[in-house]
């Protein structure tokens, strides 16, 4: 036993180190008042900060943005990698299946910032693909990633495009996870599509689905380099999401203590994300120990 705690030590150093430490140092600094850009000592205001935060309207606006946000791009993107993920399960004898898969899949493995400066040239008001295509169309142009109208859609549909492919594999993954016999066992029984789907499929497979869609919304939650790189919260603030908001506060403000608050914050709402999607994945057990 000695042995194997010696084994982990390591991993157990760099997780104290990396990210206990850091944690517990932003969790004490958010009491402070403490800005990189003054010589003052750090000064302790107890919870002033996080009443700033409560009062700041600017801030509420961020956190409804990036509420409808997530919504939709996890719900769509849901939606879109269920589908899609059934249409590939369904037809593995496809001609070019393979090659459909590998090409859905790239924009996944792309980097944000890759993905945001490609974006951007094809919204590009002059010289963009979009544009020109939209001309062809109806005769007329537009500046998708300034238009007040546009903008949010714009970015939306990025991270749309970028994450579909993760939910897709994902699907792929809870199908795969569902045992031969029981389908062929449910097509035996003549079960209809729904029956199928709610007693074989959705017990073996809820697991990795839902483990997709708890980490989609918590990476859709932090977004900030692709609305950095695409529209920098503009305009005005329409795109300006919590993420990018707290990386202002932190990294051009300088407000550590400010920003320390609001990533406390940021992190108490991860979590709590975290334990409604566990609690829903458990919901069955839950009923059953009633």
């Amino acid at each position: 036993r000695f042995f194997s705690l010696t084994l982990l030590l390591p991993i157990l150093i760099f997780f104290v180190a990396l990210n206990v430490i850091p944690t517990l140092w932003m969790i004490g600094m958010s009491f402070y008042n403490y800005s990189l850009m003054s010589a003052a000592p750090p000064i302790f205001l107890g919870a002033d900060n996080f009443v700033k935060i409560y009062n700041d309207s600017d801030l509420w606006s961020a956190f409804g943005r990036t509420f409808v946000f997530v919504v939709l791009a996890v719900g769509l993107e849901t939606t879109l990698g269920v589908l899609l993920g059934f249409l590939f399960w369904g037809s593995s004898n496809m001609p070019g299946r393979r090659l459909a898969l590998t090409l859905l899949f790239v924009p996944m493995v792309v980097t944000p910032v890759a993905s945001g400066l490609f974006w951007r040239l094809i919204y590009e008001p002059t010289f963009g693909v979009a544009n020109y295509l939209l001309q062809q169309i109806s005769g007329q142009k537009i500046d998708f990633l300034t238009n007040i109208d546009w903008a949010f859609g714009a970015v939306l549909f990025v991270d749309i495009w970028m994450w579909t492919p993760f939910m897709i594999l994902m699907t792929l993954a809870a199908l795969g996870s569902v045992p031969k016999a029981e389908l062929e066992a449910a097509e035996v029984a003549r079960l209809t599509v729904w029956q199928r789907l709610w007693h074989v499929i959705w017990p073996h497979g809820k697991f990795i689905l839902m483990l997709g869609i708890l980490l989609r919304t918590i990476d859709a939650y932090k977004t900030t380099d692709l609305v950095f790189l695409m529209t920098n919260g503009g305009p005005g603030n329409i795109t300006e999401l919590i993420a990018l908001k707290l990386y202002r506060y932190a990294f051009a403000s300088l407000n550590i203590g400010f920003s320390s608050a609001l990533a406390v914050i940021l992190l108490l709402i991860a979590i709590a994300f975290t334990s409604i999607y566990l609690w829903v994945l458990h919901l069955r057990r839950y009923r059953e120990g009633v």
